[in-house]
C-alpha cells in the first residue's frame, strides 16, 4: 500500500510538472507572436516594409486574402508589391495601430485575429482612415513563429453593398 501511495504521488508530481511546462511553453509562444505582431505594426507606421513584412514566411508558400483587389496574393514578392502600393498611398506620417489581438498557439501551429487601423493623408491632402479585420495563421519554422496565411477584410453594409472602412463594432 505504501509503494502504491508513493507511486501515485510521483505520478501526480510528474503530471503537474508536465502540464506546468506545457503551459509555460504556450505562454512563451504567444508572447513571441505578440512581440512579432507589435514589431510589424510599428515598422508599418515607420513605412519600413523590410521589418513590416519580416513576420511573414519569406517564400512562395505565403497566402494572403486582402481586403482590396486582387482578392489573393501568393508569395512574399506579390504581398510586398501590394504593401508598397498601400504605403505609397500615404503622404507624410502613417499612423498604424493594432487592437484586440487574440492568439492561440499549440506546438508548431497557431492562429490569431486582431483589428488594425491605418490613418494619415493621401497625396492630395485628403484624410485616409481604414480599419481592417485581420486573421493570421502562424507556423513555427526553424524555431521562429511566422505568418503563413492571412485574411484581411472590412465589414460590408449589405443594404448599400459598401465596405465600412471605419467600423467600430
Amino acid at each position: 500500500m505504501k509503494k502504491l501511495t508513493i507511486l501515485a504521488a510521483v505520478a501526480v508530481a510528474l503530471a503537474l510538472f508536465f502540464f506546468a511546462r506545457q503551459s509555460t511553453a504556450k505562454e512563451s509562444d504567444e508572447a513571441e507572436i505578440r512581440a512579432m505582431e507589435a514589431a510589424m505594426i510599428k515598422a508599418f507606421a515607420a513605412k519600413d516594409l523590410d521589418n513590416g513584412l519580416a513576420g511573414y514566411v519569406q517564400d512562395e508558400t505565403l497566402f494572403v486574402f486582402d481586403a482590396i483587389p486582387p482578392r489573393q496574393y501568393v508569395g512574399i514578392k506579390a504581398w510586398r508589391a501590394d504593401n508598397e502600393g498601400f504605403v505609397a498611398l500615404f503622404q507624410g506620417p502613417l499612423k498604424a495601430e493594432m487592437s484586440d489581438l487574440s492568439i492561440t498557439a499549440n506546438g508548431n501551429l497557431g492562429f490569431g485575429h486582431n483589428i488594425q487601423r491605418f490613418t494619415g493623408t493621401d497625396k492630395n491632402g485628403k484624410p485616409i482612415d481604414m480599419t481592417f479585420r485581420v486573421s493570421d495563421a502562424y507556423k513555427k519554422i526553424n524555431g521562429k513563429w511566422m505568418i503563413v496565411q492571412e485574411h484581411l477584410s472590412f465589414p460590408v453594409d449589405v443594404a448599400s453593398g459598401k465596405a465600412d472602412l471605419n467600423s467600430k463594432q
